[in-house]
């Protein structure tokens, strides 16, 4: 299904999130220009969780999840769901610097990052679509239309 306008950035933000996620787990392909390199990866994966993740799941949380999360039973647990993995990535990022086991780590984080990703694209923006309105999901489109909120534009 062709992704609505209301939800392009997001899936555009996701692509390079699955990048990411390849990138870090175990028996990964090299990636030309990206780090070959456990300490490489981890300060990737801290840079990019800083400059592009905390951003995103911030406008997933404060926008996209509170306009959906009334909508039925399914979206509110979805929200749960999908704020609890925020939060779980966001917490193996933050142990790659005490890690004992660095490339389980960075593995663990792309496993579930590649999860997560597919649920919201594969699921949630497919559910979005077919149960929202045109008019709702132009009112959403105007909460998250970065061209109108620069300050909601990833790197």
């Amino acid at each position: 299904m062709k992704r609505h306008p209301a939800l392009v950035f997001l899936s555009r933000d996701h692509h390079h999130g699955l990048i990411l996620s390849q990138l870090v787990k175990k028996n990964a392909p090299l990636y030309k220009g990206l780090p070959h390199d456990i300490a490489g990866k981890i300060t990737y994966v801290t840079s990019f969780h800083q400059d592009e993740l905390k951003k995103h799941f911030f406008e997933e949380e404060n926008i996209l999840f509170e306009f959906i999360k009334t909508k039925n039973k399914y979206f509110e647990e979805a929200v749960n769901q999908l704020k609890e993995e925020h939060l779980q990535l966001s917490e193996l990022v933050s142990r790659f610097v005490e890690t004992i086991d660095p490339e389980n780590d960075l593995n663990d984080f792309g496993v579930l990052l590649e999860q997560h990703i597919h649920f919201e694209e594969r699921e949630l923006f497919e559910k979005i679509q077919s149960i929202f309105s045109e008019e709702e999901l132009n009112q959403l489109s105007q909460k998250l239309n970065r061209e109108n909120n620069p300050s909601n534009c990833l790197a």
